[in-house]
Order: C-alpha cells, then structure tokens, then sequence
C-alpha cells in the first residue's frame, strides 16, 4: 500500500546510483538504464532512483508499511554508507495509498480547463444532460480538455476512419466526430442504449451523425468482427478496463502506419503506482501499461493527462 519519496541533495547523484546498483546487485535485482535511472527490487518491495539536477530523488514502493521501512532502510543504510565524505540528508516522505496521491492538483486542473479552446454552447450542455440524466456516472465523461485533445489529435493525424470503445453519452465521439472530414467514419462502440440515446441526440443536433456508426453489444466482439486490415487511422479507448489489453491488440493490429491510438484512465487514479492495489481493473492497466511500453510495433507516450493518458503510434 504505501509510497514514500525522498529528494536528497547532491552533485553526485549519478555516482551513487550507480554504487547501490553494483553494490546491491548480489541480494537483490537491479536495473540501471542509459539515462541514469535504475530500479531495485529487494523480496520487501522497490526502490527507484534518478538524478534530478543536484539532487537524487529516490521512490520506494511495497506491500505495507513494515515492509516499506525495510526498503527505505536498506537503501538509506547503503547510500550514507558510499557517502562518508558527504554529509547527505535523507528524509522520507510520509507513506501514503496510490489513490491518495494528488496527481493533478484542483489548482493545476482549473488553470488547465480555463487555458485551452473553451466549449461551445452543445459541448456544455451536453455536461449538463449527462450530470441530470446520469447522477453519479457522470465522472465516466471526459473533461473538457481531454476532449479538445482528443480533437487536435484526430486533426492532426489527418484521421478519416476512427474506432471508439466506450461511447458513454457522446462527449468524446462528438469530440472526435466534429474533427473527422465531411467523409469521415467514427464506429462507436458501447453496450448502452440508454446512454447512448443521448449521444445520438447531440450527434444530430451537431451535424455529424452521418459521420458515426453506433454498434451496441460486447465491444471485442465488434472489434474481432472486423476486417484484419490496417485502414484506420485514429482509435480512443475508455470502456470496461478489464479489456484494455484485448482492446489495444485488436485495435493496433488494424492501425495504419502513422495511425494514433489513445488509451484513457491509465493510472487509475493513482491506485496502478501502488501495489498493494490489485483490482482486476489494475491488474488488467498495469498488464496494457507494460504491453504498449514493450510493443516495438508502436512508439508511445504516457501523459499526465487528468487520470493519465496513453498515445501509441503505429510505426
């Protein structure tokens, strides 16, 4: 459950990476890559570490506090030990739950929302509808930002065939539907009549509904209908986590080359940093997490994007 950081003052940050990597290499396993950063797993938990300017900053993860002491303590112990010379300071944060992570802080995300294209009058209603129609699941629906991403993104891919999973009451396709050209094609996919009767709705009212196909049933089984060709040219995915990784192979293995897929909620609010999380949502996250950084058929990047967003690129 816990994570605790420690930011550790030193011109040598580099050098002492390097010292815990070799010297704790014969009782744990270690990692060192090209940019400084190295990993070190003990049987108790993790410790990340990497230089940051004149400073080592340190991340220690485990399955509960007692086990996360000895972490911090077996590095700690190691690290004042190669620094004889040096007087260090490290000090450890208090240990705090992934979900009680503040990844995007209130202040951050009201200057986000207030500093990019705003909404047009359907786009806010549309938030409306769904906070009176949908009560509580209304938090399923992108934020405004997100869906100006969502927007830019398709524009600048040149996007004219688009997949969705997970249509909700509409605010990402219409996002998405708007950006397309006049010919554009968007196939939606989603499980709700209910909700989607109201994407309907605002797809109509905003000329585009010619533009998208609504295919309401199991989404990997629309997915593994199609086609084994690569024609499309953009994919959103934001549905039931437990398939992001059936979702992300049948969707990749029909992008084009310079096709964009993005994967929405991929860090679960935290809870995918965390260990001690083992939901099947985060198990299933972390699983497509580690299979887009791996993929050699994309180039990716994950982006702290409101609950984390992933672009994968179709080389």
């Amino acid at each position: 459950m816990p994570i605790s950081t420690a930011l550790v003052p030193t011109d040598r940050p580099e050098r002492y990476i390097k010292q815990l990597v070799s010297h704790l290499g014969h009782k744990a396993t270690t990692a060192l890559s090209a940019d400084g950063r190295a990993t070190i797993t003990l049987s108790d938990g993790e410790c990340v570490l990497a230089p940051s300017g004149d400073a080592l900053e340190m991340i220690a993860t485990a399955a509960d506090a007692e086990a996360l002491a000895v972490v911090q303590d077996v590095v700690t112990r190691h690290l004042l030990r190669f620094a004889a010379q040096e007087e260090l300071r490290t000090e450890w944060t208090e240990p705090v739950a992934g979900d009680e992570l503040e990844v995007l802080s209130p202040v951050a995300s009201d200057y986000l929302l207030t500093h990019c294209t705003p909404p047009d009058e359907l786009l806010t209603e549309l938030v409306t509808r769904t906070r009176e129609a949908t009560g509580g699941a209304a938090g399923m629906q992108i934020s405004h930002d997100e869906g100006a991403l969502l927007s830019l993104l398709v524009r600048m891919t040149g996007a004219r065939r688009a997949i969705e999973v997970g249509v909700f009451t509409g605010y990402s396709s219409l996002c998405i539907a708007r950006a397309l050209p006049a010919d554009g094609h968007l196939l939606a996919c989603d499980v709700s009549d209910e909700w989607t009767s109201i994407a309907r709705e605002y797809w109509e009212r905003a000329g585009v509904a010619d533009r998208v196909e609504l295919r309401i049933g199991p989404a990997l089984d629309t997915l593994r209908a199609l086609p084994a060709e690569q024609v499309y040219d953009f994919a959103f995915i934001d549905a039931d986590k437990v398939s992001y990784p059936d979702y992300y192979e049948e969707i990749v293995s029909r992008l084009r080359t310079g096709g964009l897929v993005v994967l929405d909620n991929v860090f679960q609010a935290g809870r995918v940093f965390d260990p001690a999380f083992q939901g099947e949502n985060q198990v299933a996250i972390r699983r497509v997490n580690e299979m887009v950084a791996r993929d050699e058929r994309v180039e990716s990047v994950m982006l702290p994007v409101r609950d984390g967003v992933t672009l994968a690129r179709r080389k």
